[in-house]
């Protein structure tokens, strides 16, 4: 039986497993399984890992699509008390190398056409292959659950970055990343779990969700959707790789109720896929969905306007927070609603925004500071003390804050209304401009598809507003078009002063813009 006096996340799926072991837990490509066959294969390759000499502290690398074999790791890795490590797919040689270093990897679970990739950026690294290699490590091995007393205090640690530099290990308490992430503290009320129980209780007072992350695995957002829809008893759908056709064909065949997005890199593709099955009479039955949710990626207002348009009953949720920070707040869209940068929110209970000598900012002031949190928040960033004591301070008040560098506002009513990073803004003659504000409203053109926005050189200003744009099909705008539809959301400074145009614009898996790769591009082409 699960250890139920804990909030260790292994503790809490086991104890899910015992109140609904016949329930649907995963569907990927291939495969489907309930909670209890999940958790009899997590413990199989639990006790294959322990043969290996994985234990307490350990880390082991996932480095996979999505797949059923990707949460079979996740789980066991946790019942061992070791850790799991995130890797993007997409990386290189050495920036695998940089990750596999810094996370001081003990072990790898690897899909076959990464392997070599693998082999070259750490020889010699002990790995098991998914795939017959996999199978056969499974099928000698016990599922039975014996695992030693788990603990509050083992680790999760979340590997992010790469859009603004190399990815960083955010390290967390079992306890507080399910808080700040996991479902512990419900953003829309402010309420917080009293026990485990409170997860069991709260999936016995509904029916079972069908829900299906989007982005990859390697993606915190999908991460926690994977666990956390556990802890109640939902069910998740995983695909390998995103295909807007697909994901219609999918929310028809497996009766899907939400979808959990990253912005516009999601949503756009969407829409336009429904706009052409529409057009062409093929629109499957998609009449089970009733929610979207997205985090962590600008999800602009035309996209939240255009869904409304097609599912005037849908209800849509524009969630912030980040690896280090937790969940911050969260909003229910309606159509129309207007957005001064990123998404105005309603705060979490441990959300708050400082101005530049760390006190907390009034309501209503027009003092643009910094978000924070307190309360349940990480450890700090695997191997970097530097960059753990620029993050995670202690205010005059003495409350030790997180601050990932998100500019934001505090409102009268209390909300919260994010600005953007501040390692992406653009100085343009003094004045601040935060480049989510200017994709907003370029996206609200009906000529463009995607935006990404940066700050190039100015003999004068410092730097100028460069807009990197990628066109829908068969339209086009020219700069002064789009110079005039900015005007009317947002001030004249933060208005566009280049155009260039490119047919792709390049996203990490997740959805995030790639800064570093639109700097570049509007560099060469200016």
């Amino acid at each position: 039986m699960a250890n139920t006096t804990t909030y260790n996340l292994a503790d809490l799926f086991e104890q899910a497993v015992d109140a609904w072991p016949e329930r649907t837990y995963l569907i990927d490509d291939e495969s489907r399984c309930t909670y209890k066959e999940m958790d009899a294969r997590a413990n199989r390759l639990a006790h294959h890992l322990a043969e290996q000499g994985i234990g307490p502290g350990d880390h082991v690398g996932i480095y996979a699509y999505n797949c059923v074999q990707w949460v079979e790791t996740l789980w066991a890795v946790f019942k061992l008390r070791a850790v799991w490590i995130n890797i993007n797919y997409r990386y290189v040689t050495d920036e695998l190398k940089y990750l596999f270093d810094n996370a001081g990897l003990k072990f790898l679970v690897v899909q076959p056409e990464f392997v070599d990739r693998a082999k070259e950026a750490q020889p010699g690294l002990p790995m098991l292959v998914m795939g017959p290699e996999y199978e056969a490590a499974l099928a000698a091995q016990s599922d039975v659950r014996d695992f030693a007393q788990r603990s509050n205090d083992d680790q999760y640690i979340l590997f992010t970055g790469g859009t603004t530099g190399m990815p960083k290990g955010v390290v967390w308490r079992h306890e507080d990343v399910l808080m700040a992430l996991g479902g512990g503290i419900d953003m829309t009320n402010g309420s917080r779990v009293s026990s485990p129980q409170d997860f069991i209780t709260k999936g016995n007072n509904g029916f079972a969700l069908t829900t299906f992350p989007i982005p990859p695995l390697m993606h915190g957002a999908t991460q926690w959707s994977i666990m956390g829809q556990s802890f109640v008893g939902n069910t998740n759908v995983v695909r390998a790789k995103f295909s807007a056709t697909d994901v219609w064909r999918t929310v028809e065949k497996e009766k899907v109720n939400l979808l959990m997005i990253t912005g516009d890199a999601i949503a756009r593709p969407l829409l336009e896929e429904f706009k052409d099955m529409k057009a062409n009479g093929t629109v499957p039955d998609v009449s089970s969905l009733f929610a979207i949710s997205s985090s962590a990626v600008l999800f602009s207002q035309a996209s939240k306007d255009e869904f409304l348009d097609n599912f005037p009953n849908l209800v849509i949720t524009d969630a912030i927070g980040s690896s280090e920070g937790g969940g911050n707040g969260i909003s229910m869209v309606k159509k129309g609603d207007s957005m001064k940068g990123g998404p105005t929110v309603m705060a979490a209970p441990d959300a708050v925004v400082l101005d530049e000598n760390l006190n907390r900012v009034a309501p209503g002031s027009g003092i643009v500071g910094k978000l924070a949190r307190f309360g349940n928040v990480p450890i700090g960033y695997l191997n970097d003390p530097e960059k753990t004591a620029q993050t995670f301070v202690t205010a005059p008040d003495g409350v030790r804050y997180v601050i990932p560098g998100d500019f934001a506002m505090l409102e009268e009513n209390g909300t919260i209304t994010m600005l953007g990073r501040g390692s992406v803004s653009i100085n343009t003659g003094g004045e601040k401009v935060f480049p989510e504000e200017v994709e907003n409203a370029l996206k609200s053109h009906p000529a463009v598809f995607d935006a990404v926005v940066v700050g190039v050189p100015d003999e004068r200003w410092g730097e100028r507003i460069a807009a990197v744009v990628q066109f829908r099909q068969g339209h086009s705008a020219s700069l002064e078009d789009l110079q005039a539809h900015s005007r009317s959301h947002i001030a004249g400074y933060k208005v566009p002063r280049e155009l260039i145009a490119t047919d792709t614009i390049v996203r990490s898996p997740a959805g995030k813009p790639d800064y570093r790769w639109a700097k570049q591009y509007a560099l060469d082409n200016v």
